[in-house]
């Protein structure tokens, strides 16, 4: 993926409302049409990155199952920041699409 990307899907995927760890990586995997699989070794560490940044925030709460696990949600910042990079994003697929375009 390239740089940053995974900040924007994770961001993208709590825009939804808040998941816990495994949810997140479902989310991003189903609304991909399964074509996206992030790993848990690259999930956690963008989690606590993105938290520290304060996108996100958490909490221990009960899942499905019954066990405690750490749910994030997205604060006012996170929804910023979602914006900010998906109009990066859109900038830079226009731009790859003119360049595949030409002539």
């Amino acid at each position: 993926m390239l740089q940053g990307t995974l900040d924007m899907l994770i961001l993208k995927a709590l825009s939804l409302g808040a998941l816990h760890g495994y949810g997140v990586i479902q989310r991003i995997r189903q609304t991909s049409d399964e074509m996206l699989n992030v790993e848990q070794g690259s999930l956690y560490p963008a989690l606590y990155r993105i938290e520290q940044k304060g996108w996100v925030s958490s909490k221990w709460e009960t899942n499905e199952t019954g066990r405690r696990a750490k749910f994030y949600s997205l604060t006012r910042a996170g929804r910023k920041q979602l914006e900010e990079e998906e109009a990066s994003w859109d900038r830079l697929v226009l731009a790859i699409a003119k360049v595949r375009q030409a002539t």
